[in-house]
């Protein structure tokens, strides 16, 4: 858990935007004194801070996972980042995506929302200071990380703002941009960015920016996890199956898959998750072929119900399994069984083959594949990589290698993936999906995820 004194943990020229106390003394300023005090209080009172409560903390401690050490786990982030800057000769990275600025940072603000509204930014100097430009009056979210040098107020380029004068409101934060560059970077002006509206990207070249993408610097960093990273995914993993847990127990013939989807979310939320990415169950004849989310089907005795959590949880971390459940209290169909142990088949033997130094073509050449009558209702990955979301590497089926897939790349102690099935007959009445995470080891890999399969589906 944090401390709840954020003042000892603050970066090295933090100061407080669009006034610092240097400012106080000018007419119509407020009284820096009260300012300070307002941030400390909100600093202290900092979800991050405050921590994931009673529940978590029990459930952690009676399977024997300790806290991270969430210092080290930050600083270790930011090396990997300025490492992969240093390594293209860029001068910096400079984030929109709310998962990248989390990595940078491990600080948050309406994760959602900023998605989508272009009010929230981070740029990391590689060899000089980190400063996020947040949303008006969020100063105080980021004092926990002590990572953060500097927080200034963003200058959003979103329509909700500028309205037709956007590219007015664009030309003035290149210009705030340009000069960042020249404060922090010397004479260096290659900047890699993730996510950029077409305008800001024209405006900053106008300038003399020369824009690189900042997703590859970010994505490799991001690819091979710490010791408390794993950590921390550890616990997100164990949060996500109590709250699976408790969908299962609360799985009923009569109620609706919006009403069992609701019971992961709660599940989440409770025990200090954040979102789920995706709203991916099915029941019944929604199960084939795969990629319906929740509804308001009412789930009968007898249906399959599957599912993918896509849960981003604690500390930002996702927790990307699936399982297929069998709903009421009798027995499965032979095809329910001869469906789930295909998948379930499938994964075991997928999962076996991973170890350090194999490469994706070794994978997709040597993975199961599926019965013919299942193949073309293939899930879209044999494995993908995963961290604070989806993301880096994705190891398709032989069937669908292209020509840009680097298959010579390979597999690196640290890398977790998740490996992946979907099984449902082309024009069959179900399907199953099941999918494991898997932490590539020194000398193999170890399961993750530990939650059982369904005993009347596998039995």
């Amino acid at each position: 858990m944090e401390t709840s004194d954020p003042k000892g943990l603050f970066g090295r020229h933090r100061k407080i935007m669009p006034f610092s106390p240097d400012d106080s003394a000018i007419a119509g300023q407020p009284d820096a004194a009260l300012v300070r005090a307002a941030r400390d209080k909100a600093a202290a009172l900092n979800q991050h801070v405050l921590g994931y409560g009673a529940l978590a903390e029990a459930e952690w401690a009676a399977v024997g996972i300790p806290a991270p050490d969430l210092a080290a786990m930050r600083t270790y982030r930011l090396d990997r980042i300025r490492a992969e800057l240093a390594r293209r000769d860029y001068a910096g990275l400079l984030v929109y995506d709310p998962v990248n600025i989390r990595y940078a940072t491990d600080s948050t603000n309406m994760q959602l929302w900023v998605t989508h509204n272009a009010t929230r930014f981070c740029f990391v100097a590689t060899d000089g200071p980190v400063i996020l430009y947040d949303y008006h009056h969020s100063e105080h979210l980021s004092d926990h990380a002590g990572v953060v040098d500097e927080v200034r107020h963003c200058l959003s380029t979103i329509f909700m703002y500028g309205g037709d004068l956007i590219d007015e409101r664009i030309g003035r934060w290149a210009d705030e941009v340009a000069a960042l560059v020249a404060e922090t970077c010397g004479g260096n002006r290659r900047i890699a960015i993730d996510c950029l509206q077409p305008g800001a990207h024209a405006a900053l070249i106008a300038r003399g920016i020369k824009v690189h993408d900042g997703q590859q610097v970010i994505e490799r960093a991001r690819a091979v996890k710490s010791v408390d990273e794993i950590v921390c995914m550890r616990r997100a993993v164990v949060a996500c199956e109590r709250a699976m847990a408790e969908m299962e127990a609360g799985l009923r013939p009569g109620m609706s898959e919006n009403d069992l989807w609701a019971l992961l979310h709660h599940g989440n939320i409770v025990r200090g998750g954040e979102w789920i990415e995706s709203r991916l169950l099915a029941s019944g004849p929604r199960t084939n072929p795969w990629f319906q989310e929740s509804s308001a089907r009412i789930i009968e005795a007898g249906d399959v119900v599957a599912f993918d959590t896509d849960l981003i949880g604690p500390y930002g971390f996702c927790a990307d399994l699936s399982r297929t459940w069998l709903a009421g209290d009798g027995a499965p169909t032979d095809e329910q069984r001869a469906l789930y142990r295909i998948a379930a088949d499938q994964v075991a033997y997928n999962m076996d083959l991973l170890r350090p130094g194999l490469s994706f073509r070794d994978l997709w050449e040597t993975a199961k594949s599926l019965p013919a009558d299942c193949l073309p209702n293939r899930y879209g990955c044999l494995y993908h990589g995963v961290g604070l979301c989806d993301e880096y590497p994705t190891i398709p089926y032989r069937d669908d290698v292209e020509p840009d897939i680097p298959a010579d790349e390979i597999l690196v102690p640290g890398m977790v993936l998740c490996v992946e099935s979907y099984t449902g007959r082309l024009g069959g009445h179900e399907g199953v999906k099941l999918e494991e995470q898997v932490l590539i080891t020194e000398t193999g890999f170890e399961k993750l995820s530990a939650y059982p399969l369904d005993a009347r589906l596998s039995g």
